[in-house]
């Protein structure tokens, strides 16, 4: 019968967040953590470890009065709201068994000229993240090794590969924060500091996107031009490009009359639509009812670690919001640069503690949820936000606990320290110092 909590709980988040209603949403909530108490054994050691604590963590600060009912309650809904978040995007994956074209998306991606291969890599998965989630990675990384063991391919011209397509598609990922209305960073800023909006915020995450594209195409061009000798060309397109580009078309316009006359979020309204879509488009392809009920439920099982990592962050962010005094950044933003270093200390803290194993949505549910602190004193939020989903889109790279490092290392059997320090850090170093400069033109154009 655990099997059925999870979608239960997300069918109840997303009534919750239509009508609106905070007691069914903390419901919700109840319902992902006795599920996830169920398969304590069967998560993965961090997932498990890191809901442990914050369990552990807001139990100990209730048992000690430092945490009531109202912000109990907090806890609960917002565990709901970003299990729930992941829980609905990922239904995209979905699709992939169901359209050709995304089953051989690497020999259409490596078509046309060696140059452009890593700009077309990172904006295609950045692309397809901003629909698909986390899938974007089961989808890239699983296909790319079935084409490498398919076409015999091994020794160092298969790390060529991995290196090459996998580190541009993990970038591409993590560029969604910056531009994605579907980014759970932007989520958890919005719903913090209900003033700010994705497209508030789009002109400022497009200017840092292009920052990372461009340094990582400096960095990465070079080995993507030995990898594009060794694909295979296509004699035409593969079937479904129609009806995929159909089917997103068809998600973002129904995104945007929920936003344009319900008044709904951007995020809320990706949550809603992107589940009801794939499964009326899976109810129409196989014709089976039940058959594409048990597929849903079993898609959003299969993501229960990285929905216990969402859940467990944002229970124990609001448990440390909670105890931090009211007053705590108080006078920080005052002086003439305050605003800007708390922005440039906001960056940089996520890739920094993220190298030493806090994942970023962590942190960012720490540091969104002192936000409002700064709002109330009078203090412009659009910098800092802006700094916090730049952080946090550095962080997904460098985070080798993070859900998209270990599902890359996981398909491409390559250390996640690897991955995170050997593939990513000079990409990082050589690109922080810049998009600290983008800071500061930011924070100087808007005095």
């Amino acid at each position: 019968m655990s099997r059925f909590l999870v979608p239960i709980a997300v069918l109840m988040e997303l009534v919750a967040l239509c009508l609106p209603s905070p007691l069914l949403s903390a419901l919700s909530g109840v319902l992902f953590i006795v599920y996830f108490l169920l398969v304590l054994g069967r998560l993965q050691a961090y997932s498990r470890y890191l809901f442990l604590v914050s369990l552990a963590v807001i139990g100990y600060l209730t048992v000690t009065d430092e945490l009531g009912m109202p912000e109990l309650m907090r806890a609960a809904s917002n565990a709901a709201f970003y299990a729930t978040f992941l829980g609905s995007l990922g239904m995209m994956q979905c699709l992939v068994r169901r359209l050709e074209v995304l089953q051989r998306i690497h020999d259409v991606l490596l078509g046309g000229r060696p140059a452009l291969l890593y700009p077309k890599y990172a904006v295609v998965s950045c692309g397809i993240a901003s629909v698909l989630s986390f899938g974007v990675m089961n989808l890239l990384c699983g296909t790319l090794a079935e084409t490498l063991k398919e076409r015999g391919i091994t020794g160092a011209s298969r790390l060529r590969w991995l290196r090459s397509v996998l580190i541009s598609t993990l970038r591409g990922f993590a560029l969604v924060p910056l531009i994605a209305p579907t980014s759970v960073a932007v989520a958890i800023i919005t719903r913090e500091v209900p003033t700010l909006s994705w497209s508030g915020l789009l002109p400022y995450g497009i200017g840092s996107a292009v920052l990372l594209i461009l340094v990582g195409w400096v960095l990465e061009h070079k080995r993507f031009r030995l990898v594009s000798s060794e694909r295979q060309v296509l004699e035409h397109w593969p079937a479904g490009i129609g009806r995929l580009a159909l089917l997103v078309a068809a998600i973002f316009i129904a995104m945007a009359l929920l936003v344009q006359f319900s008044g709904l979020k951007v995020s809320v309204a990706a949550m809603l639509t992107v589940p009801v879509v794939t499964f009326l488009y899976m109810l129409w392809h196989d014709r089976s009812l039940p058959g594409a009920t048990r597929e849903s439920m079993d898609n959003m099982l299969g993501m229960s670690n990285e929905m216990s990592i969402f859940a467990g962050s944002a229970g124990l962010g609001v448990a440390l919001v909670a105890v931090i005094p009211a007053d705590a950044l108080a006078g920080l933003a005052s002086g003439e640069l305050g605003v800007f270093l708390l922005a440039a200390v906001g960056m940089l803290m996520m890739p920094m503690l993220s190298a030493i194993g806090v994942i970023p949505i962590t942190v960012l549910s720490v540091q969104a949820g002192l936000m409002p602190q700064l709002v109330a004193e009078g203090v412009n939020p659009l910098p800092i936000a802006v700094a916090l989903v730049i952080g946090f889109s550095l962080a997904m790279m460098l985070s080798p606990f993070g859900p998209a490092v270990m599902l890359l290392s996981r398909f491409g059997q390559v250390s996640r320290w690897v991955v995170a320090f050997g593939w990513n850090g000079a990409f990082v170093m050589v690109s922080t110092p810049l998009l600290l400069v983008f800071l500061w033109v930011l924070w100087r154009g808007l005095q």
